[in-house]
Parts: C-alpha cells; structure tokens; sequence
C-alpha cells in the first residue's frame, strides 16, 4: 500500500518541503526497508530506530519489502528529523489510522529506540516554511513546540512519543496547539547582568562603544592586558537597541539551524554576543561542512562578534571576514549549490599594541624591539584594517582609577542615546534596507554627509596627513554621521569631524 507524509528539510537558512512516499508492497518473506532520495547517513540509519520505535510502542512494521522515498530525490537530506513522518507513514500504509489526516500535516522528529520523540534543528524556519505554503498543521517534539508556534496562524501540535501521534491523528486524543504570545516574551524578556556603571575609567573607550553602538560601527581597541578591553566588549551587547521581531526571528531561525537553541525557548531577544578563540578555522568562523551550517559570524547576526588578541589569528582567517563586513552575508559553495547565510554583525577586536603589550606605556618597559613590533601588527592587513571605522586607544589604569568607587554612566544611560540616535537614523533611511549609518550607501552619504568650508578643510588636511584610502574616508564620514545623531543635530559640524578624524588611531603615521 502505498502512503505519502510530509515533512520539511533545512539547505542554508530556508525550509524545503519533503515528500515522503512509503511503498509497503507486502511481497516476499523476508522484511526489507530501503530508503531512496540521497539520504545521508543519519537518514539511512532511521530504518533501525524507526523499526525498534514501531516495535516497543505496540505496532508492527510492514512484511515484505518496504520502499521509502524522500522527494525531491536530488537534493541531499541529513539529520534525523525524518524519523516520524516515515513511522507514521508505515503505520498508516498498514491500516493503522485513515491515510487523509496526513495530507494536511506537516510532520517533523526524531525518534528514541523506546518510540519518544527527541527535539530537533531547525524547527521555526521549518514552521515559517510551512506557513508560507499554507500547510496548517505541524507536528512536532514537544521540546521544539513553542519554538515553532512563533509562526502564527499555523497549529503546532507538540508531540512526546509516536503512540501520542497516531491517537491523535486518529482522532482518539484531543490535543490544543500550542501559542505563543509574542508581546509577553518581550515583557518578560530580562536584562544583562553586565552593566558600564561596572568600570573604572576608561572614559575615552566608552565614548567610542557609545557611538560604535550608535552607528552601528566596527570597532578596535588597542590596550595593554589588563586594561579592561574584554570588559568593555563584554557590555556592549547592553547598550544596543532591543532586537526588533523581524530581527529576531532572523537570529532564533540561526541558532535553532546551528542546534545551539535552549530547550522551550520561543524566541532570542537578546542580541547575540560571540567570542571565538583565536584558534578558529576558516570554517569555524564562516560555517562549513558538506551540508553548511552557520559559523561564528551567522551565530553573531544582529549582534557582535569580539575578536580578542586579534593579531594572533591566522591570517588567511581573517582575511575571510573582509567580504561578509561590507556585504553583511556569506556565501558557501559546495558541489551540492550555493548556501547563502545572514552575517550583520558589528566587529569588535581588541589587541594589545607589541608582543608583551607595554609599548608605550609608562607603568612597564617594554622588551620587543622595532622588528618584533612591526611584524607584529602586520598580521593585520591594510584593507581589514580600513574596514574597521573606530580605533579607540584602552590605558591602563593609574592607582587613583582604581582605588576611587566606580561612578562611570549605567548601560541603561547610554542605551537611551543610542535608542535615540538610531531612531534618527531610522527616520533618514526609512524608505531603504538600510538602518544604520556603517551601512549607508554611497548616494545616502552624499545626500546625508554634507561638509561645510571648515568641515571640508580639516577632512582635506587629514587625507594628506595620514595618507587615507577612499575606504578610510568614508568611515570617517560615516562616524561623524552617527556623532552628529547623537548630538541631534542636522549638519555635520566641524568638531564631528574633528573626534571622527581622532578614532583612526591606526591610520597615523606615528602609532
């Protein structure tokens, strides 16, 4: 008898729907099950935990030879979701409940050998995709339910074991779907721990996160060890405006791909804030693999990446972020297609400015000699370099700093400029993708970075000073955008350019 389920499988970031054909033909003595459709290896293996599930859960497998196709049949599938659309296919194909309750479900788990159903990846872009096809029903595990029901005005039917499925696609149990009420999530969302009130000093770097945050600008900190960099970067995240819910459906469809989605959780509010080692591939920090899954960039989407010790990455790592800064994606190739992922993310690096890290500094001597310092910083090439806007100088601390109570700003302060700057910048690009000024295009800047005749001339002088690429000049200008936001005010003003000019600590000749 041949019965037919659907399911759905992930290729990138999108959904595809997957039609599941069984073909229990009942001929021959021996049971025999294939699976067609290029399954990977963890789709091939579904035969034995379908089989062991069916048995210890009361029903018996098809006699004979049974024939299980997974189409489209040129595309590759991977993962075990696949489990229980192709149980529930075989118990149907035997009578087991009326084959019609499956043609308007979309079916999706993974299933333990004792029949219970085990959560899987992916399952809001699979639910999106399943709304967007008008498919409404979706059964799912129930760990992954009210993950999935963020795609309103799709019944999601959370599922704990397979003899819980067929009674209720039988119609002998009765089972709500699960909602989700999105504007309470955000009521209830929390707040980071971590807070700027919580640092000393360091005035000059919290006025540089302030206007990164503002503007949505890469940032690079330059400081011995010690000076509070990580700090800094860590709190970050705290002052930057709460995620909207296109955006964070963008960032949980993300996480729940790479399998790194907390059990029960809905939806990600918090922006995210990812610190890879310096040890990363190539492909840990793009994403890789035969059937790509996102890296350290994508898990950073709409949030920030912090690169510390940023020389002592490798080189041709680096090198790999250049395209993903300006074009805000990356874009795998594979023999099997082209797998594009999202990578908006703010850069924030932090380095220390010779080999032992007191170059310059009046507290400790330093003991590397112009060759050590020069080969060392460049392991950071000039064109990465250009696409980083603000390089801000971290001190260390003097001993007054650091005995006097901490009486620095809360994130909460500084969040409200940055809310507000963003806003204005929202209003000025609302009518484009664009919603910040790092990402302005080359006609929004003319448009939105006029320079008046004292303006004009300090940028005229800092070109011919500091030798500026047409890159560097543009962050320049973008920057002093975001600093003219801040201070409300409609033009850019001499003393903008001025404190723009000032965060290109990497481009004088002198550093």
């Amino acid at each position: 008898m041949l019965t037919k389920t659907w399911s759905a499988a992930i290729q990138g970031l999108d959904a595809y729907t997957v039609e599941v054909e069984i073909n229990a033909s009942g001929f021959g003595n021996e049971t025999i099950i294939s699976i067609v459709g290029m399954p990977d290896t963890a789709v091939r293996e579904s035969r034995e935990r379908v089989w062991s599930a069916m048995s210890c859960s009361g029903f018996h497998p098809p006699e004979g030879r049974t024939t299980i196709n997974l189409a489209p049949a040129d595309i590759r599938k991977e993962g075990a979701a696949f489990d229980l659309p192709i149980a529930l296919g075989m118990i149907a194909a035997t009578n087991g409940f009326d084959r019609q309750a499956l043609g308007k479900t979309m079916i999706l788990g993974e299933l333990a050998l004792d029949g219970s159903i085990r959560p899987i990846r992916g399952a809001l872009p699979m639910a999106m995709h399943a709304l967007r096809n008008q498919i409404p029903n979706l059964i799912v595990p129930e760990v992954n339910a009210e993950e999935a029901a963020v795609a309103q005005g799709l019944n999601v039917f959370g599922i704990r074991h397979l003899s819980q499925a067929v009674e209720f696609l039988n119609g002998t149990e009765a089972l709500n779907p699960t909602k989700v009420d999105i504007n309470q999530l955000y009521n209830q969302a929390g707040k980071s721990s971590l807070d700027f009130a919580d640092i000393k000093g360091q005035e000059s770097a919290r006025r540089a996160l302030e206007v990164a945050a503002a503007g949505g600008h890469n940032l690079m900190m330059i400081g011995p060890p010690g000076s509070g960099k990580t700090m800094l970067a860590r709190r970050l995240p705290s002052i930057l405006p709460a995620l909207s819910l296109e955006e964070a459906l963008e960032v949980t469809s993300v996480h729940s791909i790479a399998g790194l989605l907390p059990e029960h959780t809905a939806l990600v509010l918090e922006r995210p804030f990812r610190s890879p080692h310096h040890t990363v591939s190539d492909a840990g920090l793009l994403g890789g693999q035969s059937n790509p899954r996102p890296g350290e960039i994508s898990m950073a989407h709409h949030g920030v990446l912090f690169l510390d010790e940023l020389p002592e990455f490798k080189r041709h790592v680096l090198e790999v972020l250049r395209q993903p800064l300006e074009s805000g994606r990356v874009t795998i190739s594979r023999a099997t297609g082209a797998y594009t992922f999202p990578a908006n993310f703010m850069l924030v690096a932090a380095m220390n400015p010779c080999p032992c890290g007191h170059h310059g500094s009046t507290q400790r001597q330093c003991r590397c000699n112009y060759g050590q310092i020069q080969r060392y910083r460049s392991r950071i090439s000039g064109p990465l370099l250009d696409r980083i806007d603000i390089h801000v100088d971290v001190s260390p601390l003097h001993e007054d700093q650091l005995m006097n109570r901490r009486q620095g700003e809360k994130s909460s302060c500084l969040a409200e400029r940055v809310t507000k700057a963003r806003e204005i910048q929202l209003r000025r690009f609302v009518d484009s993708p664009v919603f910040c000024n790092a990402q302005m295009t080359p006609a929004q800047m003319d448009a939105s970075c006029r320079l008046d005749q004292q303006s004009a001339s300090l940028m005229r002088y800092a070109i011919k000073e500091m030798n500026l690429s047409a890159r560097a000049y543009d962050r320049i200008l973008r920057v002093a955008r975001t600093l003219a936001d801040l201070d409300n005010a409609k033009e850019i003003q001499p003393m903008h350019i001025t404190e723009s000019i000032q965060y290109r600590l990497l481009d004088r000749q002198m550093w």
